[in-house]
């Protein structure tokens, strides 16, 4: 029955399973490649005969679904990336990680992004936010896409024998096995949201809003206001805070070094539940500082406010310069 059912669906359902998931629906679909590249082994006078027209129906489903998210990149920038940032389950600092990731190897990434969880979903946007020619993008996204969709049959081919005998074990316990493993994937999403919500629920009391913060800049000393965005979030939105200073949270020792452990500092990124700052604000009151706050609603609340903006020059920053002072406002 299910051999019937590959062999005459089989490249229509790997298609439309690669095209969901690279738009970015919540399906899974290298196991679909798997499956087929093992009931191709096992069944190579009908299924095997498909290989090849799977192999390119799956590239062309990516590279279908990757020029969407491209294209979102180049028509919207920025708010593309915080889009995805606000949906994603996984914390905003792994997103960040992937955006340098991004910008120190570039578009060449794509190749090996699928590879690497939650590299594709960042660094396609990211490819048509920062101008990437699309012919270049079209070039090492279909290697990526190629690499990807081959590895997936493979594995399925040199397993083929395993796969049969979890198949059939699954048979025997029939519509049971399906319900088992779709409870268990909306557990582990479900607790994946759970911890994201408790994070911000914990610290959504601690945090300085931008009038207060507006009016802190004044006192003397003023407050310590740092930009921990990454350098490619700065290209794309080229402004920060007046008297902002780059920080890193890999480089928290520099900070730890500078400034005592009394001084007010307040922390800022662009994503929008400011997960990034406040993770970066509990580490430095772990490590004593005493007066450490995220800015709510970050550098987009500021701008919202109209508050006034101090341009960045056209030349990459360097990383964390905090043994800079912060010039008062």
């Amino acid at each position: 029955m299910l051999h019937d059912l590959i062999a005459q669906y089989g490249p229509a359902l790997v298609f439309l399973n690669v095209l969901a998931g690279s738009l970015g629906l919540p399906v899974p679909a290298m196991p679909a490649l798997v499956l087929f590249g093992a009931m191709a082994a096992m069944h190579p006078g009908s299924v095997g005969q498909q290989v090849a027209p799977v192999l390119g129906l799956s590239i062309v489903a990516m590279l279908i679904g990757d020029s969407v998210w491209f294209l979102a990149g180049r028509l919207y920038g920025g708010n593309t990336l915080k889009t995805l940032c606000k949906l994603s389950l996984s914390r905003d600092t792994c997103v960040k990680k992937t955006e340098r990731f991004f910008g120190r190897w570039g578009v060449r990434v794509l190749a090996i992004a699928k590879f690497v969880p939650g590299l594709s979903l960042v660094s396609v946007p990211l490819a048509g936010a920062m101008g990437t020619p699309y012919r270049q993008f079209l070039g090492f996204d279909g290697i990526g896409a190629a690499l990807w969709s081959g590895t997936g049959l493979l594995i399925g081919v040199l397993f083929a024998p395993q796969i049969d005998m979890m198949l059939a074990g699954a048979s025997r316990l029939g519509r049971f096995a399906a319900v088992v493993v779709l409870v268990l994937l909306l557990l582990y999403a479900m607790y994946r949201w759970t911890r994201r919500r408790q994070l911000i629920k914990k610290l959504a009391n601690a945090r300085i809003t931008v009038d207060d913060l507006y009016r802190a800049m004044a006192n003397k000393p003023p407050p310590v206001v740092f930009d921990i965005r990454s350098e490619e979030k700065r290209k794309l939105d080229p402004f920060i805070i007046p008297g902002a200073l780059f920080a890193d949270e890999r480089q928290l020792e520099e900070i730890l070094s500078r400034y005592p452990r009394e001084q007010k500092l307040v922390i800022y990124c662009s994503c929008p539940n400011e997960i990034s700052a406040a993770w970066m604000a509990k580490k430095l009151v772990e490590a004593g500082f005493v007066d450490v706050v995220p800015l709510l609603g970050g550098l987009d609340a500021w701008r919202d406010a109209g508050r006034t903006l101090e341009s960045l020059p056209m030349a990459p920053h360097p990383e964390v310069p905090v043994s800079i002072t912060p010039k008062a406002i």
